[in-house]
């Protein structure tokens, strides 16, 4: 009896060892969706915007100056355990329109993608740099003025 709840315990310990490595996987943006049910591309010369908007919804990004093209992103991460999680997958389908009608279709993996090394150091901002002096006495002579006792505000010495 004891060597069978030894090895129940055991089972159960080395399940839960197995199942707490499996990777977890979080989809951001488009939804991916497999080929059979995913909707076909947009065809070039037939669909317009509402077409477009009205089957794969709304961009996740949008072209910045000319708004003639439509970007819908979808990535994949995967993270065992406490690790930094990487990208698995990531696709990117931009739609170029012509006025109101599709103009081309492009279809990108994450073969196409680029790490980009951010900067951490701060940008110097130029213009005048005060010394310990003028930093003190900087301020002297912009203040408001005191008045001279018995004075009032005319500059008037106040009536007896």
């Amino acid at each position: 009896m004891r060597r069978g709840l030894v090895s129940i315990s055991a089972a159960i310990t080395a399940l839960a060892a197995v199942t707490a490595c499996a990777p977890v996987q979080r989809y951001n943006g488009y939804p991916i969706e497999p080929a059979a049910t995913a909707p076909a591309a947009p065809q070039v010369g037939v669909d317009t915007r509402d077409t477009v908007r009205t089957r794969f919804g709304t961009p996740s990004t949008t072209a910045v100056l000319e708004q003639n093209a439509w970007y819908y992103v979808s990535e994949v991460q995967s993270q065992v355990a406490f690790y930094t999680p990487h990208i698995t997958d990531r696709r990117v389908m931009v739609v170029r329109f012509d006025g109101d009608t599709v103009s081309a279709v492009e279809n990108y993996g994450i073969e196409r993608g680029r790490l980009v090394a951010y900067d951490t150091h701060a940008t110097p901002t130029r213009g005048r740099e005060l010394g310990i002096l003028e930093q003190l006495l900087g301020n002297i002579g912009n203040g408001v003025p005191v008045q001279a006792q018995g004075q009032n505000q005319g500059g008037r010495p106040p009536n007896r």
